[in-house]
């Protein structure tokens, strides 16, 4: 039994929650593929591409969920967990775009935003881990609602008006990934700020 004067033993980096990020950022790859070799044909690699992307963007929360009920969080799940998501969704855009379903300049704009913190992330590492904040998580979620809506051909099922819905959840997921980007960036700098104050 540990005893207050005792430190306390820090999760492994082994861990099954890191296991599951990194098996997320291994499916990328597949899922990529089998888009792009669907060639916008709306068949059976398209649906399957789709479902892919879909369970493989479900498990950012089961991870984290699992995480924080056994104590398993680490620095390094903090940082894999956000790169898992960027890769996903940073190739489902470009997919898309590659396909000509959605709008370079949408990609590029997002791309820039995500990599760039991600970066950023990376440099923060010098002095500490910034975890994702809230708004950060509800773009996540919004950039994966938006994405799977472009990614499953209901169209088909539903006729070309669903376009529209695919676009609207788009926009949001777009001004979300820029406001909060900003937001980060003056949280951090705050941060910094208040760091050297105190020393």
């Amino acid at each position: 039994m540990a005893t207050a004067s005792e430190p306390v033993a820090r999760p492994s980096n082994w861990n099954l929650p890191n296991l599951i990020t990194v098996v997320r950022i291994l499916l990328a790859p597949l899922f990529i593929w089998m888009l792009l070799a669907d060639a916008g044909q709306d068949g059976a690699l398209r649906w399957a591409a789709a479902v892919l992307f879909i369970l493989a963007i479900a498990t950012d929360g089961i991870d984290g969920a699992i995480a924080r009920k056994h104590n398993l969080v680490t620095d390094l799940g903090k940082l894999l967990d956000p790169i898992a998501d960027k890769v996903l969704t940073g190739g489902a855009l470009v997919a898309l775009s590659i396909l000509g379903e959605l709008w370079w300049w949408v990609t590029i704009v997002i791309l820039v935003r995500e990599l760039g913190i991600t970066a950023f992330r990376f440099v923060m590492l010098r002095d500490r881990v910034i975890p994702a904040s809230r708004g950060g998580k509800l773009k996540t979620i919004m950039q994966s609602v938006a994405i799977s809506l472009f990614l499953v051909p209901l169209w088909l099922v539903l006729g070309d008006w669903i376009h529209w819905v695919n676009y609207a959840a788009m926009s949001v997921a777009f001004v979300l990934t820029v406001s909060t980007g900003i937001d980060y960036l003056v949280a951090a700098r705050r941060v910094a700020r208040q760091s050297r104050h105190d020393d």
